[in-house]
């Protein structure tokens, strides 16, 4: 029985090589530095996670300090849980800061020490908090026991949602709580920096981070947003972060809380509308395991993006209002282990990596097409202390190694200025996927092999990605990039890669055995294969008599290049 299962497993195997081992065509693309797009937001700068006492641990300010460093921009950090009550303990999908408790009479007592411990690690780095305003603490919450958790991978999802998701048992003592947060971080960190930061109320609202109704969660914003606005009038408050915009239960929540922005009647002032300064919801994949492999899904994640923008675009007097997609993710669940959930067994190698730079690029594409203002983009993974090496989780680093995904966004960091034109010539056999097909049919046929270019007065960056959603071996597909409108005869170029073997310490981690507890040795070993990395060294490249250069190179499957050229 054993034998004829392991021979049926092979066949499948022999047979899903077989379909990919075609050869690619040679792909073209052509980049015109002249065809200027316009600026490119830096919405990859922007990060977050459910731990917020990871941040100053060990590990965590070691990856956020190389965060802060991949950018020329300040990142922004978007963390949960900064008003839950507890000890500041970490865990999984938990935080906490005590930052609001009561006296026996029942009047407030206001600790913000975890909340500035956290919110210095990042001003210390030159980064940006989004202040996430929640979640409700015991004293206020309506419904306070039970009140902490104990989720651990394996165990119901549901499981999280205890005392701290739940309305508040008195509005106005909520919103002096709010009002109170604001002034403190005027005092410690000074108005014109708190000016920058983008203030939101809770997360996910439309599904269990949120026990009340949508109404309820409109009158808090309405207590929350007055508050903000009496302790800064310039601070910026927005929301709901609602998921899933595609679904048609979430639209309506969005639609509902809109609506009310613009035409309802304010809960504390009785007058039409509230204050709102950004939009902000989550879009995410879902992947699957189909015969045996990893299935990604980037439709399900592009479909998403694309009802959130057609709904704020249907909206004339908030369509201009900056949209922050806050979670962007190829699937929904951090903290659900590779282990336990064997579709997430992508998060460790090259898949997320030539993922993560074509949805990057289709973002871009969406927004423009719906005239909306995209300012970020968050990815929610960041590191998760004292766990397994490569246990799969949805993080950046594992203890303190880099993972391949963090050099695509040491790629973006590299790419300065304006877009320009990055396209497949007409006449090719097959001319490739745009956001649309990509939105409505993901990669399922042949590889996405594509680009995204950008420019500056003495610079150009083209980053090339060659991803497919099945995880699958398959060929190299043979690039030439074509670039014109290069000035001088001269340009220096410098390649960098993301593959199987280059800025790739998970397989370093491999071919050492995989070992469970690492030597020092081995330790230093693997933070080297975790940097962004080159093919060869930068080399001085020709430019012909009209201003082009042709750039022909070997990408493979699932790999990530930038091509930086610069000039005098």
């Amino acid at each position: 029985m054993l034998k004829s299962l392991l021979s049926a497993i092979g066949i499948s195997l022999l047979i899903q090589c077989a379909a990919v081992a075609q050869t690619i065509p040679p792909t073209v693309i052509s980049v015109d530095l002249k065809q200027d797009q316009g600026p490119l937001p830096p919405i990859w700068a922007w990060f977050g996670y459910d731990e917020p006492n990871y941040t100053y641990m060990k590990d965590g300010k070691k990856l956020l300090t190389e965060l802060s460093q991949l950018s020329p921009v300040p990142v922004n950090v978007r963390v949960h849980s900064l008003l839950v009550t507890g000890d500041g303990e970490a865990a999984l999908k938990w935080g906490s800061t005590n930052a609001y408790t009561e006296d026996k009479n029942g009047n407030p007592v206001y600790d913000w020490t975890i909340v500035d411990r956290i919110f210095d690690t990042f001003i210390q780095r030159g980064m940006r908090p989004i202040a996430q305003i929640g979640f409700m603490p015991e004293a206020l919450s309506s419904h306070p026991q039970p009140y902490r958790h104990h989720w651990k991978p394996g165990d119901d999802y549901n499981d999280i949602y205890t005392g701290w998701a739940y309305p508040p048992n008195d509005y106005k003592k909520w919103s002096e709580l709010v009002y109170q947060w604001v002034k403190h971080s005027v005092s410690r960190y000074g108005q014109a920096e708190v000016e920058k930061w983008y203030w939101e109320l809770w997360n996910e609202p439309n599904i269990g981070y949120w026990k009340g109704t949508t109404e309820e969660y409109i009158k808090l914003y309405d207590y929350t947003a007055d508050a903000v606005k009496r302790a800064l009038p310039t601070a910026k408050i927005g929301g709901p972060e609602v998921t899933g915009p595609n679904w048609d239960v979430s639209a309506k929540f969005f639609r509902t809380f809109l609506d009310h922005v613009v035409s309802g009647k304010n809960y504390v002032t009785g007058q039409t509308g509230t204050p709102l300064d950004f939009i902000t919801f989550h879009a995410k994949g879902n992947p699957k395991v189909v015969d045996g492999h990893v299935r990604m899904d980037m439709g399900a994640q592009l479909r998403d993006i694309d009802r959130g923008f057609a709904i704020v675009a249907s909206y004339p007097t908030l369509k201009k209002l900056p949209i922050i997609i806050g979670e962007s993710d190829p699937e929904g669940c951090a903290a659900c282990s590779e282990d336990l959930h064997p579709q997430n067994a992508y998060r460790n190698g090259t898949m997320y990596s030539s993922y993560t730079a074509a949805s990057f690029a289709r973002k871009y594409d969406l927004a423009k097409a719906h005239g909306v203002n995209l300012a970020g983009a968050v990815t929610w993974a960041f590191e998760f202390e004292d766990q397994a090496w490569f246990r799969g989780f949805r993080d950046l680093a594992t203890n303190g190694v880099d993972k391949p995904v963090l050099n695509v966004f040491r790629m973006f960091g590299k790419m300065g200025g304006n877009r320009v034109a990055a396209t497949r010539p007409t006449g090719e056999s097959t001319l490739g996927y745009d956001y649309a097909r990509l939105r409505d049919s993901s990669v399922r046929a042949e590889p996405d092999v594509n680009a995204l270019a950008t420019h500056t007065n003495k610079s150009a960056s083209v980053l090339v990605w060659h991803y497919h959603d099945d995880n699958l071996p398959g060929p190299a597909a043979p690039v030439t990039v074509q670039i014109s409108g290069v000035p001088g005869k001269q340009a220096r170029l410098t390649h960098y890669r993301v593959d199987q073997q280059s800025s790739n310490a998970y397989e370093a981690w491999k071919r050492m055995g995989s070992p469970k507890a690492p030597t020092p040795t081995q330790i230093a070993e693997l933070e080297q294969a975790g940097q962004l990395q080159t093919v060869g060294k930068s080399q001085l490249v020709t430019v012909d008599k009209n201003g082009r250069l042709s750039l022909p190179f070997t990408l493979p499957r699932q790999g990530v290049s930038l091509l930086s050229l610069t000039w005098d």
